[in-house]
């Protein structure tokens, strides 16, 4: 696999609380130059970035993010505005204490709820494996589907760990029809990338695969 194909499957991003406009602006022209998926940017640059483009490449952003308890009227608030504003995609994370509460319905209906807002847009729930049991994650991937999400996501990025391979691959067992697979965090190599993507990710959130295309240190997300 090359890395013009493994480009078009990146969400180009910067998450970085002490980002400037500036920043943003260089990761959406990188991201245009180099073909990504997307870029996915804070909330807060999501109209100036949508106008900065014009439509020349969709706009991620992230709700409840990172921690993902924020309440759910709250996260559809959010959803809504960043629609509004402009998103093309919305990255949602969903609310552990509940997952470990069990409070399966719950996280379904939340999640049903964002989607009804997101409407045709992209919708991606993040799970953040790495505090998860398999059998979570198992469950989690039978809610996604459920609720009519259109990916289950790995990651954050800021929590203890990132995407792996068995997670992955994990997620391609017991994912329904119609639902894709992001893989986020810790992505910082062309072979990380291409053993995701052939364990079934479509999607891979990471800001390094770009740096590396220009012959930059591959740091970061």
């Amino acid at each position: 696999m090359d890395i013009k194909e493994i480009l078009s499957k990146v969400d180009h991003t910067l998450l970085d609380r002490c980002a400037r406009w500036e920043d943003i602006k260089l990761v959406l022209d990188d991201a245009i130059k180099f073909g990504c998926a997307s870029a996915c940017i804070p909330a807060s640059f999501v109209r100036r970035a949508a106008q900065y483009v014009n439509g020349k490449l969709p706009i991620c952003t992230v709700i409840g993010f990172p921690n993902g308890y924020s309440t759910s009227a709250v996260k559809v608030y959010e959803a809504d505005m960043a629609i509004v504003d402009g998103a093309d995609e919305v990255d949602m994370v969903i609310n552990t204490n509940d997952v470990k509460d069990g409070r399966w319905e719950e996280i379904e209906n939340e999640i049903r709820a964002i989607k009804s807002v997101v409407g045709p847009k992209i919708l991606k729930v993040i799970i953040e494996t790495c505090l998860l049991t398999d059998e979570e994650k198992i469950e989690m991937c039978k809610i996604v589907t459920r609720a009519g999400a259109d990916f289950i996501k790995t990651s954050t990025g800021f929590s203890t760990s990132g995407a792996t391979p068995h997670d992955v691959e994990l997620f391609a067992k017991h994912v329904g029809e119609g639902v894709e697979i992001k893989a986020a965090g810790g992505i910082s190599s062309l072979a990380d990338a291409e053993e995701f993507l052939r364990l079934g990710a479509t999607r891979l959130g990471t800001s390094r695969i770009v740096k590396l295309a220009k012959n930059e240190q591959g740091s970061g997300y």
